[in-house]
């Protein structure tokens, strides 16, 4: 089976989508963005190919299945278990790491090894657990999953032991790196796929031959572009590379033919963009390198205040009276928010003052860009954000007037979706309508 690829490298995370001939998404991958960008690139492919071969999977599984009802249920079972052995797959090469680089220490504590053994013998023992139908995961990604765990049980051990936590941590940070790049600890999908298939005690029959054949299928790339924050450092040809600003208008068209105007909020930049029928980007802006207003000044917020990213959204649609917030600068943030707590300010209405900071700074934009046109989406990791999504629709309602404004769950996969649909547009020859945008940045 041929497909193409669009590749999203971003500040913050790398999203992948593969597309079929027909230009129907078959998967979706997702990672964290790293210092080696090649490895983010092959992660976030690898994940989107092992989403296509579920969705294939779950198309093949539901035209023979006893009961069509119960194939989401199946398909979603099939996938836990798949998760869980590849995440214990990526847990005997940490392991293996962990040993390689605690003989090559100079001095090494009494008893460090049989430590890193109860560690690594701990998190193998919830994995099940971990992956159990309804358990919530603060992240799917491996380093971020297993990096808390590790941690959390390296404290322990060092509180127990009188070994040094520093060493047993930097033991994890020097042996995750191997472990990322390692195809070993990735696996196949077939041998993952098989023990997921054995630990089904009520699959039905038909799951297991349809499962075969997938695997089973080549999976052939025909086509790939890149773009996103980072898409100098793609390993791909420099005909391969579109600007972020071309592949979110396509992207956002494509999920929303009605779109004539897009925001963009992702970790590093905000862009604002007018397309029009066909999904050509008109006109555009985008922020200047301060991160203010942007994902990244949300993180800073989340670590000022000692809460994970995904705290800010809930938080904040708690408030009743958002505090008017006179800098949106990072610099000066920590200070503004300390000295906010400090005059009695309650936390959520100080978090709701600076989600409508944040999307004040994007109205900006979107009025230098040409104003927001019927329809109107949104896009990019803080689309997800609750409390900037409300205060988004308000400030467009107040400005604009009534306008359909569209959020997709997928919001995230928006750019790596337009240069799927450049990739596939070359691959199949057709006449391209993909210009530069006008005074577009390189």
């Amino acid at each position: 089976m041929n497909y193409t690829v669009g590749i999203d490298l971003g500040s913050t995370t790398t999203k992948a989508v593969v597309l079929g001939e027909d230009g129907a998404v078959l998967g979706r991958g997702i990672t964290n963005s790293r210092s080696n960008y090649d490895v983010a690139c092959q992660v976030a492919l690898s994940e989107a190919l092992i989403n296509t071969r579920f969705s294939l999977i779950a198309g093949e599984f539901q035209a023979v299945a006893r009961d069509p009802g119960k194939v989401p249920a199946q398909i979603a079972a099939l996938e836990r278990r798949f998760r869980a052995e590849q995440y214990r797959s990526q847990l005997r090469v940490l392991d293996r790491e962990l040993h390689r680089f605690l003989s090559r220490l100079l001095t090494r504590p009494p008893g460090a090894a049989a430590i890193v053994d109860r560690i690594l013998a701990r998190m193998d023992e919830e994995v099940d657990d971990l992956y159990a139908e309804g358990a919530r995961r603060k992240s799917d990604f491996f380093r971020d999953l297993a990096g808390s765990r590790y941690l959390a049980l390296a404290e322990d051990e060092a509180r127990a032991t009188g070994v040094g936590f520093d060493l047993l941590a930097g033991l994890f940070d020097k042996a995750i790196l191997d472990v990322e790049n390692s195809s070993e600890a990735a696996g196949h999908f077939d041998q993952h796929a098989a023990v997921a298939l054995g630990a089904l005690t009520d699959a039905d029959p038909a799951l297991a031959p349809a499962v075969a054949r997938v695997a089973s299928t080549s999976l052939d790339q025909i086509g790939s572009v890149g773009t996103g924050y980072g898409r100098a450092r793609l390993p791909f040809p420099e005909g391969h590379i579109r600007s972020e600003i071309l592949c979110h208008g396509l992207g956002a068209h494509a999920m929303y033919p009605g779109t004539r105007t897009v925001l963009d909020i992702g970790g590093q930049d905000t862009k604002a963009i007018q397309v029009d029928e066909d999904g050509i980007v008109t006109s555009f802006q985008m922020n200047d390198r301060c991160a203010a207003g942007c994902g990244r000044y949300l993180g800073y917020i989340a670590d000022e205040m000692s809460l994970g990213l995904h705290e800010l959204g809930p938080i904040a649609s708690q408030s009743s009276a958002p505090v008017r917030i006179n800098s949106t600068c990072t610099v000066f943030a920590g200070a503004e928010l300390r000295e906010r707590l400090s005059l009695g300010e309650k936390r959520e209405d100080i978090l709701a003052g600076l989600h409508r900071a944040i999307i004040l700074r994007a109205m900006s934009l979107l009025a230098r860009s040409g104003g927001v046109r019927d329809e109107f989406t949104f896009t990019g990791g803080v689309a997800r954000n609750q409390a900037g999504v409300s205060a988004l629709c308000e400030l467009v309602e107040e400005n604009y007037g009534a306008r359909t404004v569209n959020i997709s769950d997928d919001s995230i996969y928006t750019g790596a979706l337009g240069a799927a649909l450049f990739a596939l547009r070359a691959a199949h020859r057709e006449p391209q309508a993909d210009g530069e945008a006008p005074g577009e940045p390189s």
